[in-house]
């Protein structure tokens, strides 16, 4: 009950943002935004700022590094195989959708392997055979079919993440296993999770702090590193108006030369 209405209110926190925004702008206000994806701006910084300058700050910074320096290597590594280990349903789910058959093949026999002679994750043997760890998430089914990211927004606390995202990961909570563990073995899966996601951005941590507006520099980063997972690392090359006109008059100066 508890895990149901921690997701329940998300969704309504995420819905209550979006009527907010259209309330909150004239279309004489709309054409002086610089960012057409982030038509939350004035809610997102302060949520931003919050999220940065202190949850992360006093809380989830000190709590990773206290997790890194004092859990033992074997044990961090295993727990946190243990918690992918559970996304991986949702990921076979996620691939067929995508007709991705090779990788929710792949998908399967970790979960099958890692399950049962890696005693419920927490080794990885499936490595040994070159199966890759990498998993998808419903958000991304919904970007191969065309769905574009919606309305950037910042998650208090959490930080960066789209409506296209959240409703994402809304969905992928309805797979099983995920959808019959009980809320404190779920939150202690998500803590771990967390704690690794903060570990793994220490070393990036200086550019952020480096950067003229660390708000729009989150952002940036956050769209970059949703478009090189949709198209699994392989995003197709933008060229604006710009820079194709002069492509074409560099092409047409070699014709010339012919």
């Amino acid at each position: 009950m508890k895990s149901f209405l921690s997701q329940y209110f998300r969704i309504i926190f995420l819905f209550s943002l979006v009527i907010l925004s259209g309330c909150s702008t004239t279309p004489t206000e709309n054409e002086g935004v610089t960012d057409p994806r982030d038509p939350l701006e004035v809610i997102n910084r302060p949520f931003w700022t919050f999220t940065w300058d202190y949850a992360d700050k006093y809380v989830a910074k000190p709590a990773s590094e206290l997790y890194t320096a004092y859990t033992p290597p074997f044990l961090r590594t295993g727990l946190y195989n243990m918690a992918l280990n559970l996304n991986e349903p949702s990921s076979i789910i996620n691939n067929l959708l995508q007709l991705k058959f090779t990788a929710a093949a792949k998908n399967t026999g970790r979960f099958a392997l890692n399950s049962t002679i890696g005693l419920l994750g927490f080794y990885d043997p499936a490595s040994d055979f070159d199966w890759s760890g990498e998993q998808e998430e419903f958000g991304e089914v919904l970007g191969s079919y065309g769905l574009s990211d919606g309305p950037y927004i910042v998650i208090p606390g959490l930080g960066p993440s789209s409506v296209r995202e959240e409703v994402g990961d809304y969905v992928d909570k309805l797979y099983w296993p995920l959808v019959v563990i009980d809320f404190w073995p779920n939150l202690v899966r998500l803590g771990i999770l967390g704690l690794e996601r903060r570990a793994s951005i220490r070393d990036q941590e200086q550019l952020v702090l480096e950067s003229t507006d660390s708000y729009e520099f989150i952002k940036n980063a956050y769209f970059q590193n949703m478009n090189y997972r949709l198209y699994d690392g392989s995003p197709p090359i933008v060229i604006d108006e710009n820079e194709e006109a002069e492509i074409d008059a560099l092409l047409d100066e070699f014709d010339d030369l012919d």
